[in-house]
């Protein structure tokens, strides 16, 4: 038997495609149809990389008992939320407001009309089927009830939305320390990240925190992010044998992740550990970027030079049954027959193959790094050289035999924001690693974004099959324009700018609330609308958007853009409250106050451009020769080099080795 979704790119939704329960796609044909039969919603979110999204399916999705109960009281939609990022916000802010947590998968119950009336997370199929047989009965009974408490929650929700008026557009005397004061509470000071256990990776809050260390020369901030850095480079949570990163570590050491590995995360890592490379030469940093890269490029590249979405968690073990981990953990004796008897006591120390490796769940072990190879090496008055050769050799002898394995189940569409992010990171890595590989995956990601990504002079959100068959969204525009931005920053092509130009343009005209004066996340309000102004594992698309407001105005000499990107990170400074959730706004604040700078250049050569990059991780970079606004007054610069900000200069140089 097959559903409606059997017709769906999506993988999550083909997965669903053979359910007993007749899902449908979530559209807007489907939802007004949905609404005449004056049934309940069953608004089911998820994503194929989502472990308990498909626990909850084998225990209640592919059940004849709960099929029933859903096909004969209820209207039942599923939703990829990598999709319909601006639907899964709504129904996450409902769920958020009815029982103070959030996640996934995102069951939601709503009156015919979408609004929401009961939410949850996973639920075990009995509860699940006396959860639906009583709103049923509730809603045939006292439906005037559930309407009324959906108003309530519908203005709860407005609320949070609306609140974003109140807050002045001038300048306000923001006050960074004791915001920052408190977050420094949540430290895990021994092992980086938060206190507290699972424990996400967060890049957009350490790149806050390392650049705001590095300016005002904070050694407590600029190591705690170097010592995060270090313990989640030393695994389970990196793969230290292929690379990349899973997306969060449920415990404090970041030893056993959720083992599903998301395309945004290891994009955006790939800027954090260059530019601590780039700060301390620390060759750890360095071996993750490479790593990174490699494993992005072997894994996830497609022929159309996009990038996929994700690896699942589960993956086929021995038994041939998917289970969480497979691919990853291994056995002692698997090990033991890998590793040859004179080598295995620097083995066993180097991975933990001991108590701190061990992971009960699975009766095995993920590789972990407890202690760093200098360590080991002196514990066992080793040469430090040798033992890393050794390591190195390890890693490739286990990468080999586990190929023979059957890979994570994958998530094949392409998602243009996180394609975007990725081409961002990209061009952060070649700062720090040469590579005829990464080049071309540079420049295919760019043809891919600038020529497939967009069509019709629309952007898409979702790629797959030759064709983009979901319109962007806001997260699509702004991560985008930011990595074109960054694209003309290192090569200086104008046709790079021009088109972020023109899609600031589009944004504005699609997604400006004049009303909020903020963006709003989707131009297709089938629910309501949201506006997304906090970061979270992806950074808020409004503060990147007002960046780009500020760069391209800048560049342009636009005064409204430069204006408007001020008035909005000037509003969300004022209703701060905890600042881990605002680090992009806190980067933008910095980026706008404190470390604005450009450095305009002369008649350099292709390597010196590449050096000028390499050294200079936040500042804007400008060949005096290129015909835009900004750059009127430096046509007679008569020096190489010459570094600016927005009210004066401050070196003019000839040598390089000054910047």
């Amino acid at each position: 038997m097959r559903n409606q979704l059997i017709n769906s790119y999506s993988p999550y939704l083909l997965q669903h495609a053979e359910n007993p329960v007749h899902w449908q796609p979530w559209n807007n044909e489907n939802v007004h149809v949905a609404e005449s039969k004056n049934k309940l919603l069953i608004i089911s979110i998820g994503y194929a990389a989502c472990h308990w999204c498909h626990v909850m399916e084998k225990e209640c999705f592919e059940d004849d008992k709960v099929a029933a109960v859903m096909n004969a009281y209820f209207t039942s939609f599923k939703i990829d939320r990598e999709e319909l990022p601006a639907v899964d916000a709504y129904y996450m802010q409902a769920l958020q407001l009815m029982t103070k947590q959030g996640g996934w998968p995102l069951n939601i119950v709503a009156l015919p009309n979408g609004l929401p009336v009961w939410g949850a997370t996973y639920v075990p199929k009995n509860q699940w089927i006396d959860i639906l047989q009583q709103l049923n009965v509730l809603f045939e009974e006292d439906p005037e009830k559930m309407y009324d408490y959906a108003d309530k929650l519908q203005n709860g929700i407005a609320l949070a939305n609306d609140t974003l008026q109140i807050y002045p557009k001038e300048t306000t005397d923001f006050n960074l320390d004791p915001l920052l004061d408190n977050w420094k509470k949540s430290f895990d000071l021994e092992l980086g990240g938060y206190q507290r256990a699972p424990k996400f990776m967060m890049p957009t809050n350490l790149n806050f925190l390392y650049q705001y260390g590095l300016i005002h020369k904070d050694t407590f901030l600029t190591e705690y992010v170097e010592l995060t850095l270090t313990k989640m480079a030393y695994g389970g949570l990196f793969d230290v044998i292929e690379g990349g990163f899973s997306r969060y570590s449920v415990d404090h050491k970041w030893h056993i992740p959720h083992f599903e590995k998301m395309l945004y995360d290891n994009a955006q890592l790939l800027t954090t550990y260059t530019n601590a490379y780039i700060a301390t030469k620390n060759e750890l940093f360095k071996e993750v970027v490479e790593k990174t890269v490699s494993f992005i490029l072997n894994n996830w590249q497609d022929s159309s030079g996009g990038f996929y979405t994700a690896y699942d968690a589960d993956s086929l073990n021995n038994n041939n049954k998917l289970e969480e981990g497979a691919y990853y953990f291994w056995t002692k004796t698997e090990l033991e027959e890998l590793i040859s008897k004179d080598e295995w006591y620097l083995f066993r120390d180097v991975f933990s193959i001991n108590q701190d490796g061990f992971w009960e769940e699975a009766n095995a072990y993920v590789l972990f790094h407890k202690e760093d190879l200098k360590t080991i090496a002196k514990k066992h008055n080793f040469d430090l050289d040798q033992l890393q050769i050794l390591k190195t050799k390890w890693e490739n002898l286990l990468l080999k035999n586990r190929e023979q394995r059957i890979k994570p189940l994958l998530d094949d569409k392409i998602i243009i924001s996180w394609n975007a992010q990725l081409l961002s990171g990209f061009l952060s890595a070649r700062k720090i690693i040469s590579s005829t590989e990464l080049n071309t995956a540079i420049e295919n990601l760019t043809t891919f974004l600038q020529f497939k990504a967009y069509k019709n002079d629309n952007l898409g959100r979702v790629y797959k099959n030759n064709q983009n068959y979901i319109s962007g969204n806001l997260e699509d525009y702004a991560f985008t324009i930011k990595s074109f931005l960054e694209l003309f920053n290192e090569t200086q092509d104008l046709q790079h700018l021009k088109f972020a130009q023109n899609l600031t343009f589009q944004a504005l005209d699609l997604f400006f609330d004049t009303k909020q004066g903020f963006f709003k996340s989707s131009e297709n309000e089938t629910i309501g609308t949201v506006f997304e102004i906090e970061d979270n594992v992806i950074p808020s698309a409004n503060a990147i958007m007002a960046r780009n407001l500020f760069y391209v105005g800048f560049l342009f000499k636009n005064d409204y853009f430069m204006q408007l990107s001020q008035e909005m990170t000037n509003r969300i400074l004022g209703q701060i409250n905890y600042a881990s959730a605002y680090s992009e706004w806190l980067t933008n604040n910095l980026i706008f106050k404190d470390d604005f700078e450009y450095i305009v250049l002369k008649d350099v050569s292709k390597e010196e451009l590449t050096i000028i990059n390499q050294k200079n991780a936040f500042k804007i970079v400008l060949d005096n020769s290129l015909n835009i606004p900004i750059l009127i007054d430096y046509k007679n610069q008569d020096k190489k080099f010459q570094i600016c900000n927005i009210n004066s200069c401050r070196l003019l140089t000839n040598e390089i080795k000054n910047i």
